[in-house]
């Protein structure tokens, strides 16, 4: 009985833990999905050979975290082994290891309902969040709710191509703003990352475009080729982008 109520309390501060690291990473500017998996991958030992892991393990921050999960995870694995082993050894009845099972399953289901509960998830993200800004150096930031990437703007990025409307101008040039949409950063095909460049820089055949704006016309701008079409998709977006500005204003001065 005390060898499974331990098995689940621990499954229960992994899961916790988990959360810890993902708000964690999340807070160094780590997207939410890829702070998860990290996170994740880090507690159970799998790891991952990709971009993104190398983002987690070239920043000081994240390292920590990630070696952190890691150390709790190996600690963790072997905790549950041994309680597996302690919890059915000397069971020799058949009732007694169907009812340690039964209890087994039960408190898992229930843990995997606790886990799953988006109120739960909701609450445990906020006591976790308010305990990191107290006792941590973390900046943590929603930018999801600070961008208001939940409504209709969102961030995104823009591969160039030969044949892109945006190929070949300068920023000033593409009249961006018109449409709603920021760039805030360039990736040169080199690696090179210009953060916040300015009217004067040049879009170039192979470059990646970090963009922030709404939504709709940043699917467009990424599908957008040279040409009379591209210069006419953009005057429409302007012009929609236009009247969508003029209804907000609208209903800024009525408030």
């Amino acid at each position: 009985m005390i060898a499974i109520a331990t098995l689940l309390v621990i499954l229960t501060v992994t899961l916790i833990v988990n959360r810890v690291g993902t708000i964690a990473l999340t807070a160094t500017g780590v997207s939410a999905e890829v702070a998860h998996l990290q996170a994740r991958s880090a507690l159970t030992g799998v790891g991952f050979t990709t971009s993104e892991s190398e983002l987690i393990v070239n920043h000081p921050v994240r390292r920590r975290i990630v070696l952190s999960l890691m150390l709790v995870g190996n600690a963790g694995l072997v905790t549950i082994i041994a309680t597996v082993v302690v919890g059915f050894a000397g069971q020799g009845d058949t009732s007694g290891v169907l009812a340690r099972v039964g209890m087994l399953v039960g408190g898992l289901l229930l843990i995997l309902l606790g886990a799953r509960s988006r109120a739960i998830d909701r609450l445990l993200s906020k006591l976790i969040a308010a305990t990191l800004r107290r006792f941590t150096t973390l900046e943590l930031r929603d930018y999801v709710q600070l961008l208001d990437l939940a409504s209709n703007y969102a961030v995104a990025e823009l591969g160039v191509e030969a044949d892109s409307w945006l190929a070949e101008h300068q920023l000033a040039n593409l009249h961006l703003p018109a449409e709603g949409v920021l760039v805030l950063g360039i990736r040169r095909a080199d690696g090179t990352f210009l953060g916040a460049p300015r009217g004067h820089t040049p879009v170039h055949e192979h470059d990646t475009l970090v963009v922030y704006g709404f939504a709709d016309a940043l699917e467009d701008l990424g599908t957008r080729r040279v040409g009379m079409e591209g210069d006419r998709a953009h005057r429409e977006m302007a012009a929609e982008v236009a009247e969508r500005q003029a209804e907000e204003d609208a209903i800024d001065e009525e408030t």
